[in-house]
């Protein structure tokens, strides 16, 4: 059974609790801040997230948590994980290449 598209949209943001698709601003995207400031503000979400997912698991385990929370802060927190490793690798093989140039 073919699948449509906007369909499964619409699904996936009635779950994630978005009513509709927001585009893109274009001035979001302009710098309003130095690299370091990003970086500490990325790193603060990444925390922020993981300590949720911990949060969310003890409560599991003192059996005071709803089974869907727990489930959703533990994928949120996975993915965040998985991007911060996937980010941390290519950083590390950039630094590599750089290394490799001949001076």
């Amino acid at each position: 059974m073919p699948v449509n598209f906007t369909d499964a949209i619409g699904a996936y943001q009635k779950v994630a609790g978005k009513d509709s698709i927001k585009p893109l601003d274009s001035g979001a995207m302009t710098p309003k801040q130095d690299f370091a400031s990003t970086l500490r503000g990325m790193a603060d979400e990444v925390v922020g997230t993981l300590n949720e997912g911990e949060t969310q698991s003890l409560k599991a385990a003192a059996g005071t948590a709803d089974l869907t929370d727990v489930v959703t802060a533990m994928s949120k927190a996975e993915v965040t994980l998985q991007t911060v490793v996937t980010v941390r690798d290519r950083v590390v093989q950039a630094y590599q290449e750089i290394l490799r140039m001949p001076i």
